[in-house]
């Protein structure tokens, strides 16, 4: 294979960030008459550029595989839905949207936030490169285009329909092999008096949480906010704004425009936020490199209670099958002589197996049924969510498992 380099700056990457071995696509959930078929392994090397400090992994599969039929709808989750509402009212407020406004949104999934601009009649638009996902919004209302976002789509949309008020992307910016050529496109899209939110997990809570397992072939970079206002810069966009959400472990909201937009000053958050990463060195390579001893010292605490819960012979499950847990699994080895099973409220992940570790999925009511003793979490950040869902497990001595950032029991 060609020597890998930086997608933002074309540096040859010499520096390992984490190495969490092989794992495949963490969303190509099996079927029962695949289990005796093979799977692809692919590396889960993690590497940091030593010049723009990108945090990424190699491009071994195009977005146009992973997305042709894909599981993810986030409507099966309560807070993150609540947490899209919240994010609605506020922008109509902040930018004074009304029924002459114009929105869009970058990987708008099923249509969980954008409803809440059309039920107020405010025109939007959603940009969705998963077919299957992008039917179901259109079922909800939501005009939706079934492609992958760049500067050639955003050309195309510029002129059907203008530019709009509010460009939203939430979750996509590390799902973007080609972010110069994304972040182009939303230059070229945005209406000159207009604002860029964006949504992404920051990649300070990342190391700092231990967060390893939000580490997966699908997410393609990790970003530190350092590394975020460098390239929309390049971009001219200015990042004038920036919140610290709770989402996913710890997220960034960042709110961009046209650098020559004076209208909308930086705020005092955006210079804290750029000196208190500074001040942790997220500009030196040393930073990066002690990670991955974090991740190890992990992986033998999990497993560690695991072998002694079951030689004691307790029965333990888990809840859920997000991308980040099949990254936990995989790395840790857990199959089902850990995990007897796993649940999930995904009716289109009821009834297969988890990639690589094949660890049947079955609905949540199981657990009412089998009764087990430990509830291993592997969406860790609904764990408030999904504790409160299941307290039922309460009545037999139930417990739940939290494995990030250290193993928990709850």
């Amino acid at each position: 294979m060609s020597e890998f380099r930086c997608r933002l700056c074309a540096t040859p990457l010499r520096h390992t960030f984490v190495d969490l071995g092989k794992s495949p696509l963490c969303e190509t959930y099996l079927s029962p008459d695949q289990l005796d078929e093979y799977e692809i392994f692919y590396p889960l090397h993690v590497y940091v550029c030593e010049h723009c400090f990108l945090v990424q992994v190699r491009e071994y599969v195009s977005p146009e595989h992973i997305y042709n039929e894909y599981p993810y709808f986030s409507s099966y989750s309560d807070s993150w839905c609540e947490h899209a509402r919240k994010y609605c009212d506020s922008m109509i407020d902040r930018l004074k949207l009304g029924h002459d406004s114009f929105i869009v949104e970058i990987a708008s999934n099923d249509g969980y936030l954008l409803q809440h601009f059309k039920s107020r009649q405010i025109p939007c638009l959603g940009v969705e490169p998963a077919m299957n996902v992008a039917k179901v919004a259109e079922e909800r209302g939501i005009k939706t285009v079934a492609k992958f976002f760049g500067k050639e789509v955003a050309l195309e949309l510029f002129n059907q329909l203008g530019h709009p008020d509010l460009l939203i992307g939430n979750n996509v910016l590390a799902h973007v092999p080609d972010l110069n050529n994304f972040i182009s496109g939303m230059k070229i899209l945005l209406k000159s008096s207009g604002v860029i939110t964006m949504e992404f997990p920051h990649l300070l809570k990342l190391v700092q949480e231990n967060q390893f397992d939000t580490i997966y072939h699908e997410h393609f970079s990790y970003l530190s906010f350092y590394v975020v206002e460098k390239v929309f810069s390049r971009h001219e966009l200015t990042v004038f704004d920036v919140e610290e959400l709770p989402t996913h472990g710890g997220s960034l909201r960042i709110f961009a425009r046209h650098s020559q937009n004076g209208s909308l000053p930086v705020t005092d958050r955006v210079i804290r936020l750029r000196n208190r990463e500074l001040a942790l060195n997220i500009d030196k390579i040393e930073f990066y490199t002690e990670f991955e001893k974090r991740v190890f010292e992990t992986k033998r605490k999990l497993l560690e209670f695991l072998i002694q819960a079951k030689r004691s012979g307790k029965h333990v499950v888990g809840y859920g099958a997000p991308g980040k847990g099949n990254t936990l699994l995989n790395f840790c080895g857990i199959r089902t002589d850990f995990l007897d099973y796993t649940v999930d409220k995904n009716p289109l992940k009821q009834g297969k197996f988890t990639p690589g570790t094949q660890i049947p999925i079955l609905h949540p009511d199981r657990i009412l049924q089998t009764r087990p003793d430990y509830v291993l979490i592997l969406p860790w950040n609904l764990a408030e969510e999904i504790v409160s869902q299941m307290a039922d497990i309460r009545e037999w001595g139930g417990r739940f498992i939290v494995p990030i950032p250290e193993v928990r029991i709850l």
